[in-house]
């Protein structure tokens, strides 16, 4: 972030937020509309520009406005948002959720994929060391305009039907977090560009798992980001 000024990093968190709520492109205009920014939109068209040369924007060819690349996700998810502090109702569902499947771990990753479709509105995966995987939540992608394209669902079915490939987007989530992400247009295939990955490693009674959320790149991260740590730990803890 150091080669970011502070008007910067207020206009690139704007545009972040703006997009991961409405799965559009943003223009000045709706920053300046609606963001407390304190310059013209002159002034954050220039910074716009900046931003995208910076590698941080996108342009979109149909239209004037522009969406975050993965670097700025990336960004936004390490050092500009805020975590959102779970509830003890929210502790206690997901605990509840998953108690009676505790001592059986197919059954325990099955539960859990469920859940986290639940919690983040996507597509709930879990996999264990063998490769088996499991998941839930198919219906939730297709309330995301990201998948409306059927290109992008079928290469999304096809991709959790390969342990191969599974496997190699764990091992290309190499960050020192706890929990790793990884975006569509890092995996080489276009037509996954819209996606994300989140995921943890889970050390389960001793058994490597992975367990995780496949959806739009405009997570919400905030709560997702807490709720997948949470699993992580309440997993190891039931195993």
């Amino acid at each position: 972030m150091i080669d970011l000024t502070a008007r910067q990093v207020q206009i690139l968190r704007s545009i972040i937020e703006e997009y991961i709520k409405t799965a559009q492109s943003v223009g000045s205009d709706t920053i300046d509309r609606k963001y407390n920014i304190g310059v013209s939109p002159a002034t954050i068209r220039n910074e716009m520009v900046s931003l995208t040369k910076k590698g941080y924007l996108v342009k979109n060819h149909s239209s004037s406005g522009r969406s975050p690349t993965p670097v700025a996700l990336k960004l936004y998810v390490n050092e500009l948002m805020r975590e959102k502090e779970l509830s003890v109702a929210d502790e206690v569902s997901a605990k509840e959720k998953i108690w009676n499947s505790r001592k059986q771990l197919g059954t325990l990753l099955a539960e859990v994929s469920k859940v986290i479709a639940e919690r983040s509105h996507a597509l709930g995966i879990a996999m264990t060391d063998d490769g088996t995987i499991y998941h839930a939540g198919y219906a939730n992608l297709l309330e995301m305009p990201e998948f409306f394209d059927i290109e992008v669902i079928r290469n999304v079915l096809v991709l959790i039907e390969e342990v191969s490939l599974m496997e190699q987007i764990f091992n290309s989530g190499n960050s020192a977090n706890i929990v790793q992400i990884v975006f569509g247009q890092e995996l080489g295939n276009h037509k996954l560009d819209p996606i994300s990955i989140v995921f943890v490693n889970v050390n389960a009674g001793g058994r490597p798992c992975r367990i995780g959320a496949i959806g739009s790149s405009r997570f919400n991260y905030p709560y997702l980001i807490p709720t997948m740590k949470y699993f992580k730990a309440l997993i190891e803890e039931l195993t």
